[in-house]
Parts: C-alpha cells; structure tokens; sequence
C-alpha cells in the first residue's frame, strides 16, 4: 500500500545502534525525519549518513529529529556509526516491518537480476504524526539540504 504526504505515518519500535530502541509515536511532538537506507557502509548510503551528520545541527535547532533505518543488524550499525562518527539514531529493522509499512521494500535490477531490496526513501513526520512530505528513489546529492528546507517550512 501506498503512503502519501498527509496520511499518519505507520508507528514502529526498533532497536537501535547502543543497545536502544526508537517508537515513532514517541517522538510525537516533533518533526522527525525517516531515511530508509540500503546497506551500512556503502557509497551512496555513507554519502547520505554522512551529509545528514553534517546538516545534525541545525535540524537540532529546528527541533527535528533523524532516524536512518535499514535492515542491517544494531551491530552493524555501531560499527558503522563509529566509523563515521554519526549523531543521529540508526534503528535496524530486519524484519522488515517498518520498511514495509512505508512501502520501500522494491524489486531492484541489477545488471539483469531481480532482486528485493530497500529503495532509497525519507519522509518528513510532522508534529501530528503525519507525513508531511515524501522522496522516493533519492539521489542522494542535495537531498540532506532540501529535506532540511522543508522541515523548516512545515
């Protein structure tokens, strides 16, 4: 099922890097940015980490929240936050809940095999709970940027 901009964000509970946990109706209050991500410590995936760790402090000042998911276990994340000296929570979600409550679970092709994975994908959560704004199939250039403008504007 489709999620569109406007409809109540699916809640979840995860665990995160440090041995956490992260409930989305917990942060309710807030904006909270939701990236779903392929694979730690990869090109794309530590390009986009790392340009929301640099953009942190003023989501910060905005009173917004990051939360990057992928499938990849909590160890993995620690490891893979360490490495790269992330300041937002990676949740781990493998079993694909969250991931498929928000749709992002897609065939993928490459060079000629079909294989599922995680489509790059990150929705804006407003105060309400709501999805304020939604990228599917990012590229990753810019995007830390324009999802800051927008929470700014929400």
């Amino acid at each position: 099922m489709a999620l569109n901009e406007g409809d109540k964000a699916p809640d979840f509970t995860l665990e995160t890097d440090g041995g956490g946990k992260v409930q989305l109706s917990k942060l309710k209050g807030k904006k909270v940015v939701v990236y779903f991500y392929p694979k730690d410590d990869t090109p794309g995936c530590t390009k986009e980490s790392c340009d929301f760790r640099d953009g942190h402090p003023k989501f910060r000042k905005e009173g917004v929240e990051i939360i990057g998911i992928s499938k990849d276990s909590a160890d993995s994340h620690d490891k893979f936050k360490a490495k790269y000296d992330l300041n937002f929570t990676l949740a781990s979600d493998p079993d694909l809940k969250a991931i498929k409550a928000y749709d992002v679970w897609k065939e993928k092709n490459m060079y000629g095999n079909k294989t599922m994975g995680v489509e790059r994908s990150t929705f804006l959560i407003d105060e309400k709970g709501n999805v304020a704004k939604a990228w599917r199939k990012v590229s990753v250039d810019g995007h830390a940027d324009e999802v800051f403008q927008a929470a700014k504007a929400i």
